[in-house]
This record gives structure tokens, sequence and C-alpha cells, in this order.
């Protein structure tokens, strides 16, 4: 049945990105160069559409075909619909942040309430208390989707990127579902990873065709609700799994946070100093920084894996090197500016006689 619903999937994606390339060149949907941008030529966006698509039709067959629960796994697709709408709108008028974000949260609001998904506790390491979040449970369960829609978002600036890292995202999660037995979890990551290497297939550079924000708003809120409905209501410890799953694009996110404040600019400020850019920028080629952030994203994958089944006390370990690995690769490539460097410069005084 899963390999099944990936293959069924990918077929689909093949089938339907060229018939959603033309539709979106009708509809205005393209993407024209800029200051920011890396590409030349206009070209058609809203490829998510095809992305989506295809795992709609997938997952209502495999669906309605191997479970008894369709009506339970509405608000999923209700939300990712919503979704959806808000991506092919801006990809076609160019919205402003405050309704693209309100649908974000409409969204998540879908899955939270409706879909009764939410972080309600985490038991912290070293206590034998509790954690329950009470009334903050729904607000933090709508905090990390918009968040992970937002990070997922952002790091869309070459081509294939997104798809690719957001692929080996739900690879890792799909992984650890089956070793958990989550059949569910397993089926809808497996079902967009199908979905996602088709339209890889027109998306990997030179790209013949672009996501837009149709695409990048559904694999971000994807990985979100299926990182929450994977590791909800678990240790500390655990909670950190999907943050390590998604390491490259919350890392990229937190980074650009981090380099506006430093930098003196609105937080919401658009950049061209965003990992793929900083990577251009030190002279690797396009497809060669593509595959880079790939390998990034499949080591944090690794270390999620290797981290669910560490001790506490090597999970710790674990976590404190992947800081001081990503600190120093932060400030080597100049991902916040060309100043900052602070452990690489108290590391360079330690190291002077």
């Amino acid at each position: 049945m899963l390999i099944g619903a990936l293959l069924v999937a990918f077929l689909l994606s093949i089938f339907l990105t060229p018939f959603v390339g033309k539709l979106a060149v009708k509809l205005g949907a393209t993407d024209k160069p800029n200051e920011r941008k890396v590409h030349i030529k206009i070209m058609p966006r809203m490829g998510g559409l095809a992305i989506f698509l295809s795992f709609f039709i997938t997952f209502l067959i495999f669906t309605l075909i191997f479970t008894n629960d369709f009506w339970g796994k509405l608000p999923l697709l209700v939300g990712a619909l919503v979704i959806i709408l808000i991506g092919m709108a801006d990809d076609i008028y160019e919205l402003r942040a405050a309704p693209k974000f309100l649908g974000q949260i409409l969204a998540a609001l879908i899955i939270v309430l409706w879909g009764n998904l939410e972080v309600e506790f985490i038991n912290l390491p070293f206590f034998t208390d509790t954690l329950h979040f009470g009334i903050f449970s729904i607000p933090i369960t709508i905090l990390w989707i918009v968040a992970i829609i937002n990070a997922i978002n952002l790091i869309d600036g070459l081509d294939g990127l997104a798809g690719g890292v957001s692929t080996i995202a739900l690879v890792t999660i799909a992984t650890m579902a089956l070793i958990k037995g989550d059949i569910f979890v397993a089926m809808v990551a497996l079902t967009v990873i199908g979905s996602t290497l088709g339209f890889l297939k027109y998306n990997f550079h030179p790209a013949k065709i672009f996501m837009g924000d149709t695409g990048a708003l559904f694999l971000g809120y994807i990985i979100a609700v299926l990182s929450l409905l994977g590791f909800k209501n678990v240790t500390m410890i655990s909670l950190i799994v999907p943050i390590i799953i998604l390491g490259v694009p919350i890392s990229d996110t937190f980074f650009a946070i981090i380099r506006r404040i430093v930098n003196k600019q609105p937080i919401s400020a658009a950049d061209k100093s965003h990992l793929h850019h900083c990577l251009l920028n030190l002279g690797f080629t396009h497809k060669q920084t593509v595959l880079l952030i790939y390998a990034l994203a499949a080591c944090f994958g690794l270390a999620a894996i290797i981290f669910s089944f560490a001790t506490m006390w090597g999970a710790l370990i674990l976590v404190a090197g992947l800081l001081l690995i990503i600190e120093i690769f932060v400030e080597k490539i100049g991902l916040v500016n060309s100043d900052y460097q602070p452990l690489l410069k108290m590391l360079n005084f330690k190291n002077k006689p």
C-alpha cells in the first residue's frame, strides 16, 4: 500500500505538472526576475498545485480503499485546501503579508480545532513532573505550524531547493513513523514524497516551472502537521526530533531574524543573504549549492533518527554538538554578516601565543 501510494502520486505529478505550468501562464502566475532572484527569465510558478493535486487524488484513492476513516482525515485535507488557495492567490496576485499570514492561521486552526491536533504537555528531562501547556497548547501548536510553513517558504530560493529539502524531511518522518508503526503518517508522507519527486523532474536546475507559494506553503503545512502527529505529547528530548529534522529551514529562518536584528532591519524585510545566497557567493554553482544543502538536510535527518534512539545524556551531547557545528558553519559562510564571528574570534584568540 505504501509503495503503491508513492508510485501513484509520482506518476500523477509527472503527468499533471506540464498542464499546471500552462495554467499558471494563462492566469498570470509567473515569476519575473529582480535583484533578489537568481533566475534571468520569466518563469511559470504555482507548480505546487500539481504537487497538491497528485497528493489529493492519491490520498482519496488509498484512504477510501484501505481505511474506514475518511471523515476523520477530512480536517487535514480542508486545512491543506485553505493553504493551497492562499498560495495560488499569492502566486497570481502577489498578496500582502497580512492576508497570507491570516490564511496560514486559518489552516492551522482547522487542523488544531477540528482535527484535535495539539501539543498538550511534555515530560521534562531530569524531572518527574509533566509540564502541561493548558490554555497555551492551542497557540503553541498554531505557532509551530505557521513557523514551519514560513521556514519552508523562505528556503524556496533555488531550483529544486525547497522540494528536495522537504522530501528529505518527509523521508525522515516516514522512516520514524514506520519504526513506530504509524501507518497513516507514513502513508501521507510517502504520498507527498511521490508528488514532490514527480514535480522535481521539472523543477530541478534548470527549472521549467517553480512551485511558488502554492507549493512551499503546502509542503510546510504538511511537514508541520505530520511532525506533530508523529511526535506530540512526548518527552522534551523527543520533541526536539522534528526540530532536528527541519534543521536546514529552521536554522536559515532563525539566522535571517538574527541578521535583520544585527543589521537593524525590519524582521519582515526581504534580502539576498539566505543560506543558498551565501553559498552562491562563495563560488558554488547553482546545482552544487542545491546538492550541498540536500546533503546538510540529509545529515540533519540522520541525526534525528540517531537522536530518537539515544540515551538522555547521549541526546543532550548530540544536540550540543549540532548547535556548535551550526554556529561555526554560520560564521564561516557569513549567514548573519561578514563581521559576525563571535565563536571563531574567541577560538582564534585562545589559539594566539
